[in-house]
């Protein structure tokens, strides 16, 4: 119903790490893989404004799409909303207040000095985009108003995203 998706691919970065017992308990117990992290090159010659700015972008994205995705979730267990259900009343709070602050770290990273525009330009639209998500969130709004202004945002993630890429850094 809801498409939680704030950016493409974040959530894999986040997923836990599986482990199971052995099925026989004469054999040894093969650990589980640890967590794999990711981390884009930085080119040499990548503009430090660009890789701040699309540093703090990344982060925004990893904590956004956690946070809303756990509203998203609680909202799918209904055909209406039922924002009286302490799951969904909950999430609805944490996921509008990681938009917020959001929104605002976005905000400053895309006003930060000598960042092109090609990288502030869509990082405002998506501040912007989480600003009216939360609004819309707040107003208890439905799963099409919710999800068309999520899928405004995830391009305007994907614009960021490959700004960045362009700018020899990652968001």
């Amino acid at each position: 119903m809801l498409a939680p998706i704030l950016a493409i691919g974040l959530g894999l970065a986040v997923l836990p790490v599986a482990s199971a017992e052995p099925d026989d308990a004469g054999q040894p117990a093969v650990p589980a893989p640890g967590p794999v992290e990711l981390s884009a090159p930085v080119s040499g010659d990548a503009n430090p404004a660009a890789v701040a700015a699309c540093g703090q972008f990344a982060d925004v994205l990893d904590a956004t799409a956690v946070y809303y995705g756990d509203f998203a979730d609680a909202l799918e267990t209904y055909a209406q909303p039922d924002y009286q259900d302490p799951a969904v009343s909950t999430s609805n709070v944490t996921g509008r207040t990681a938009l917020r602050q959001g929104a605002g770290v976005t905000m400053s990273a895309a006003n930060t000095p000598g960042l092109p525009p090609e990288i502030a330009n869509p990082m405002r639209s998506w501040s912007w985009g989480a600003t009216k998500l939360l609004v819309k969130m707040g107003l208890r709004g439905g799963g099409e108003s919710l999800n068309s202004t999520a899928n405004e945002m995830n391009n305007d993630a994907l614009g960021v995203q490959e700004a960045c890429a362009a700018a020899g850094t990652h968001a």
